[in-house]
């Protein structure tokens, strides 16, 4: 596909903190959908230690064009220091589906 469909990971610190980015990147038409895990379980290291975190993860569908302008928001609004954001190509799918995160992101960018 022309206009390079990914899917965007976002952990955030609560239920409530991905509501609040979620309703921005669509609000902002950054994205055509995001689908929200309420809780995970994350292990990382941070600041020289492992850390265990209960957090939430949101998967957005957009288009690479728009990485930039998320990545913004997203830290714009985030509590963390440091916020997961990182996108992975979609590489296919359903080609209806793909047409419409093209449409409701404005491929026109």
């Amino acid at each position: 596909m022309e206009y390079n469909p990914i899917v965007v990971f976002i952990t955030a610190s609560s239920a409530e903190e991905a509501q609040r980015i979620t309703d921005d990147l669509l609000a902002a038409r950054l994205v055509a959908c995001v689908n929200t895990i309420p809780e995970v379980s994350s292990r990382y290291w941070w600041q020289g230690k492992i850390e265990n975190t209960c957090e939430a993860l949101l998967i957005a569908k957009t288009r690479t064009a728009l990485l930039n302008d998320i990545i913004k928001h997203v830290k714009k609004l985030h509590s963390y220091e440091v916020p997961e954001i990182i996108a992975l190509p979609i590489t296919g799918g359903s080609t209806d589906y793909l047409n419409w995160v093209e449409t409701e992101t404005g491929s026109s960018s």
